[in-house]
């Protein structure tokens, strides 16, 4: 995967009214979740930003909320590259993906981002974007190769997820589809449904015509 730098301002103001003030500021309120469990009641000190979301059995997460300005995550958003993050909040530096975004639903604008923190150890999911390679046989035939599916869901350790998933498609031959089930890739396990549909080579007029001429 690539790697984008994003710097954050911790945020200790919260709610719908913050929130609002600080989207007309061009800044867009953004929190970190993930990193290591701690005990509850939590007796360390927290950073700027940070706080202790407890989720049960004596055990809690630090949950870290930020601003990131509009400007500085356009480049990660607007793109189909997939991207670990290199994040900087305060005197916080942590590996992190983007996991969640929410727009207005009339404007477009970004209302609120959420990362997740990550490590080279513990595997996540991500959805890779697909790449078909070669020239399918059903082509050649006359048949139209149709993308269903632009990514697949893996997981894998962030360090092992590539920044596409390359498909061959030279045997693919007239009326064949690839499956998710058909697929495997070195270190990746694929989460997406094993009868998704990826790629398929559909019949055309012409190549039907073709076929009945070829038979006749």
């Amino acid at each position: 995967m690539k790697t984008f730098q994003l710097e954050g301002t911790p945020r200790t103001g919260l709610g719908k009214k913050e929130a609002k003030s600080l989207r007309k500021e061009n800044m867009i309120p953004a929190v970190l979740n993930g990193g290591e469990l701690v005990d509850y009641p939590y007796a360390g000190q927290l950073q700027e930003g940070e706080k202790v979301v407890a989720i049960g059995g004596g055990k809690a997460l630090i949950v870290t909320d930020f601003k990131v300005s509009s400007d500085s995550v356009r480049k990660l958003v607007y793109t189909s590259d997939i991207f670990a993050v290199e994040l900087k909040i305060g005197k916080k530096d942590v590996m992190a993906v983007l996991k969640d975004i929410q727009f207005h639903p009339v404007t477009g604008n970004i209302l609120h981002m959420d990362f997740l923190e990550i490590s080279k150890e513990k595997p996540i999911v991500m959805a890779v974007p697909v790449k078909l390679v070669g020239h399918a046989e059903g082509v050649k035939a006359g048949g139209k190769l149709v993308l269903k599916m632009r990514r697949i869901k893996v997981k894998a350790k962030y360090t092992d997820i590539p920044e596409l998933l390359n498909i061959n498609v030279d045997s693919l031959g007239l009326g064949k589809s690839i499956s998710v089930g058909s697929l495997s890739f070195e270190n990746l396990e694929l989460i997406s449904p094993k009868d998704a549909l990826v790629c398929s080579v559909l019949m055309t007029r012409g190549a039907i015509a073709a076929a009945a001429a070829a038979n006749s």
